[in-house]
């Protein structure tokens, strides 16, 4: 395995993984899908363009062996802290380490561009998610946020909100 800063070129390749790592039938061969709680697609081409257009974000990218892209992580640069997006493993890869492979990643890079820490925000009901999360040393800061609707993150299927997570760096 080895990660890299993705590339525009990547982006067509990445819209596929993290849909199918989020949304729909083959997102539940991980455990990390929100199939049960969203409709629609987690990104598309012109959102993911868009993001990684952005000089102060970047997206890095685990392959595999036969350069397939199997992992991501989106990050983006606020002010000295790191925001972490869309932690994404191809689902049927999910627990052999890859996600925690980016994390550390995320959390190299961050100390590297002079972070003083990493800030997410989770589905407050995936419970699961926000646990493994836990583990690493994010703790929920109480800062709670609505469910962005009518956004590119997909329909609701019931009332959401978003809580804040958030690890310092040393």
């Amino acid at each position: 395995m080895k990660i890299d800063v993705a590339e525009l070129s990547d982006v067509p390749e990445l819209v596929q993984l993290i849909n199918s790592a989020y949304r729909g039938e083959i997102s539940k061969k991980g455990w990390t899908t929100e199939a049960d709680l969203l409709d629609g697609v987690r990104t598309h081409e012109k959102n993911l363009t868009e993001l990684l257009n952005d000089e102060t974000a970047v997206m890095l990218k685990c392959t595999n062996e036969e350069g397939k892209i199997i992992g991501s992580v989106y990050l983006k640069k606020h002010k000295e802290k790191l925001y972490l997006g869309m932690l994404t493993v191809m689902p049927e890869l999910q627990g052999f380490g890859i996600g925690k492979k980016l994390l550390q990643a995320a959390e190299e890079y961050a100390i590297n561009n002079n972070c003083t820490a990493i800030f997410m925000t989770v589905i407050s009901v995936r419970n699961e998610l926000i646990a493994w999360y836990e583990r690493y040393g994010y703790k929920n800061t109480g800062k709670k946020k609505p469910f962005p609707e009518g956004t590119e993150f997909g329909i609701p299927k019931q009332p959401l909100e978003m809580v804040f997570l958030e690890k310092e760096l040393s």
